[in-house]
């Protein structure tokens, strides 16, 4: 089972890009972020026609979060995190797919820090790492997927020195994420490269694509129950190659069949 995450930035404004890859890689669930675009404006007819079934949580030219999954149909067991029911954030949902629970999430970014962007993204991620707890202690098999905005390591950024005190970087955050991992989690893609610099974002200036100046914060986390199941965790660098691309790469994982007891196994390699 192929699970993937993928920050569209825009779905409606880079549809052709995300039903090309759709098409291209044939993943069996998707975690999409930043919709940017209301609940009736979700292209669910074409995602329908590539073969998937959905779940989305929008909000109008900001955030927004979906579950795609192939030949199926999701069922959406949450919408938003539970906590504050004054935060009207479109950056959680959470849905069953053949016995798997998947989140996907949209972390807030922050900047700038401190001030009150930096407060709520910390106020989100304890919200999160609370939810979270509870979802491991249910002993399913879970999978927390998504736009994080966090470099965990200064592995995951192409110049730790200029990120100092960037809301993504700062040691608050690091910390959250740290946390969050200690609870039981497994980080997919760091731990089948556990010394590789592996990016999944790179913003739209100066060339970063070219450069590989890039940060990874799109993270896929398993729980106990289904960590022992990874054979593989991959970016498609190519797409974000592309034309009118989103400045994130999809990221995916290889899960083995629960009933398989295959060891990891070596990964494809990664498109230049």
């Amino acid at each position: 089972m192929r699970i993937a995450t993928y920050n569209v930035n825009g779905i409606n404004g880079r549809l052709a890009n995300l039903l090309g890859w759709l098409g291209e890689a044939a993943p069996d669930i998707v975690c999409v972020q930043e919709l940017k675009a209301p609940d009736d404006k979700f292209p669910g007819a074409a995602v329908r026609a590539a073969g998937y079934g959905a779940v989305w949580h929008g909000q109008k030219s900001w955030n927004g979060v979906a579950i795609l999954a192939r030949g199926a149909e999701p069922t959406e067991t949450r919408r938003g995190l539970p906590g504050d029911p004054d935060d009207t954030h479109s950056r959680y949902v959470e849905a069953a797919v053949g016995g798997t629970i998947v989140g996907c999430l949209y972390l807030p970014n922050g900047n700038p820090a401190p001030g009150p962007k930096f407060d709520y993204k910390l106020r989100w991620f304890e919200r999160l790492t609370e939810h979270a707890k509870t979802l491991l202690d249910s002993g399913a098999p879970v999978v927390l997927a998504g736009d994080f905005n966090v470099m965990p390591t200064d592995l995951d950024v192409y110049a730790p020195e200029r990120w100092v005190d960037d809301a993504l970087f700062r040691p608050e955050v690091r910390e959250a994420y740290r946390r969050l991992i200690e609870q039981g989690w497994t980080d997919a893609l760091r731990t089948l490269h556990p010394n590789e610099r592996i990016y999944t974002f790179w913003k739209y200036f100066r060339n970063a694509f070219g450069r590989d100046a890039g940060l990874r914060i799109d993270h896929l986390l398993l729980s106990p129950s289904i960590a022992g199941r990874l054979v593989a965790a991959e970016v498609d660098r190519d797409v974000r190659s592309r034309q009118r691309a989103s400045d994130h790469a999809p990221v995916w994982i290889e899960l083995a069949e629960a009933n398989a007891a295959s060891p990891r196994q070596a990964q494809r390699p990664r498109t230049a």
